[in-house]
């Protein structure tokens, strides 16, 4: 019997500061920008994971206020549950897996990010209930 095709978990944070911006980073691999986060290790819990992946890219401590998205990329098996964040301590830095980092505007978000990604910080600014369901080819909504 062929290997079943298997999916892979994401976690993202859409970091939302005292002035409504958003932290988006620059990854060192591909050079987009995207609201930090990474794939969950088969042992942990989501929000741990959560907690793991944007401290190990930012520097920074968060809370989840609410789920906002879930998401697929349809060529590669993705899911990805993606939060709306408050940071709790913790100044943002660059890490191996990030080359920058900026807080951005709302109005920045589409400038910066590919839509699949920028969708997710959106969603998460607009903080639809329920969740946000999308899926899209790794660049664009689909």
């Amino acid at each position: 019997m062929a290997d079943s095709p298997r999916h892979s978990v994401s976690v993202a944070a859409v970091v939302v500061d005292d002035h409504n911006r958003v932290l988006l980073i620059r990854r060192r691999d591909n050079g987009h920008w995207e609201p930090p986060g990474g794939v969950l290790e088969l042992d942990e819990e989501v929000v741990d994971g959560l907690r793991r992946e944007v401290a190990e890219e930012t520097g920074i401590q968060v809370e989840p206020v609410a789920l906002t998205g879930v998401y697929k990329n349809m060529a590669r098996g993705i899911v990805a549950l993606v939060f709306r964040c408050r940071q709790l301590a913790g100044l943002a830095t660059t890490a191996d897996e990030t080359a920058e980092f900026r807080w951005v505007a709302r109005g920045e978000v589409l400038d910066l990010a590919d839509p699949a990604y920028a969708i997710r910080v959106l969603d998460a600014l607009d903080s639809a209930s329920p969740p946000a369901v999308r899926a899209h080819d790794g660049v664009r909504l689909v």
